[in-house]
């Protein structure tokens, strides 16, 4: 546990003094090149330009005068550090008065804190949501939230700080977590409102009855693990609010996900030719949204599909001294949302121990001296970028999740 301690607090140090800001691998459109008149329309230059600066050995973005973002995606991911920090401090001190004095500031006294350091992550959880309320897209039905960058996909141009379920799924989750934890009204709001952001404004394609949810308002993507985090949302929202037309429309989308299972386990990254494969983080991401649907909605009927999903995780993305795979049974690279999806992964379905294991490879191979965490380790080299959304914030949210759940046995 000791060495968890000091990742987190060197890792805290990192992501604090850069004021949640950094650069992420998409972020190539933020240049100033790509406001000239060419390079603004231009769909096949753009979407390469993106790929190119992210596949890049070596960080050229201050060459390009790309500025550091401030992504709603790492604020929300940090939130889910903090929170689980704040609650780890408690198995150490149930009896701070004045801790839960401070607790009362966001939302419950339910639970408590260091009397020493209690403040310090209390404070930092309500920064952060109120940072987060600031940061919600205008205009949808709801709750939503996009990438401080313009980026390109495939099949969609989407500009800076419109929303997409990806990042607008992993905010709301941890908004769910504050919510369920210390009973703050404002997360439980945010909650349903987002609720409506998926029900309004997200597009469906329909097979028979069921259907799947688009990637954002601007496209009709079918990206499996990005409508099951639509399915997240709607669970969480009917955990909260009892509205039984939330449960049902998440069945019917998370059905549809079931049935796109492979024999082995597997799901493919979408149903677009383009998207016949399979990886670990989003793999991760269905398993863990599809399991949080099944307890939250008390629906057994999907409990095969978590398992043979869990076992094909399981065998084919942790070897066995915990080096996390990006694509299954491929050594490299090792990727660093990756390897915190699967410290989260392997928590949510107890294996504590493996997780640990994934941890002290991460670190060992990852974690830079000041702290922060690479991008991917190749064969012959390590990608040195530090990412502050897709490393440090994921990083940040996985390690203090293993850290308390170790806390707990």
């Amino acid at each position: 546990m000791d060495k968890l301690k000091d990742t987190l607090l060197r890792l805290d140090k990192f992501i604090t003094d850069s004021s949640y800001r950094g650069y992420d691998p998409y972020d190539g459109l933020k240049s100033p090149l790509f406001k000239l008149p060419l390079l603004r329309s231009n769909k096949s230059l753009r979407f390469g330009f993106q790929q190119s600066v992210k596949r890049l050995p070596f960080n050229i973005r201050p060459l390009l005068s790309i500025p550091k973002g401030y992504n709603p995606v790492t604020l929300g991911l940090c939130l889910q550090g903090y929170l689980y920090m704040a609650q780890g401090m408690e198995q150490r001190a149930q009896s701070s008065v004045h801790s839960a004095q401070s607790m009362v500031n966001i939302g419950s006294t339910k639970h408590i804190s260091d009397p020493e350091q209690g403040d310090y992550y209390l404070d930092k959880i309500k920064f952060l949501i109120s940072e987060l309320k600031n940061l919600i897209s205008p205009g949808y039905s709801g709750a939503c939230w996009g990438y401080d960058f313009p980026w390109e996909a495939r099949y969609a141009s989407i500009p800076a700080f419109q929303p997409n379920i990806v990042a607008t799924g992993i905010i709301t989750n941890a908004l769910f977590k504050v919510y369920k934890i210390c009973g703050n009204t404002d997360c439980a709001g945010l909650v349903k409102s987002a609720a409506q952001f998926v029900l309004h404004d997200l597009n469906r394609t329909y097979h028979g009855d069921n259907f799947i949810f688009s990637y954002s308002p601007f496209d009709h993507q079918q990206v499996l693990n990005a409508s099951m985090k639509a399915v997240r949302i709607l669970a969480q929202a009917y955990s909260v609010t009892g509205d039984e037309t939330l449960k049902q429309e998440a069945f019917k989308a998370v059905s549809f996900v079931a049935s796109k299972q492979r024999p082995d386990g597997s799901w493919p990254y979408s149903l677009a030719s383009t998207g016949d494969w399979t990886d670990n983080y989003h793999t991760g991401y269905i398993l863990e949204c599809m399991d949080e649907y099944a307890r939250l909605c008390n629906d057994e009927r999907f409990n095969e599909n978590i398992r043979k999903g869990y076992s094909f995780y399981r065998e084919n993305f942790i070897t066995d001294e915990g080096k996390p795979l990006f694509y299954a049974g491929k050594e490299w690279p090792v990727d660093c949302t990756a390897a915190a999806q699967s410290i989260i992964t392997l928590c949510r379905f107890g294996d504590v121990e493996t997780a640990e294991k994934v941890a002290m490879y991460t670190i060992r191979n990852m974690q830079s001296p000041e702290g922060g965490f690479y991008f991917r380790k190749y064969r012959y080299y390590t990608n040195k970028t530090i990412f502050m959304r897709w490393s440090n914030a994921w990083m940040m949210a996985a390690l203090s999740e293993l850290l308390f759940r170790i806390s707990e046995l």
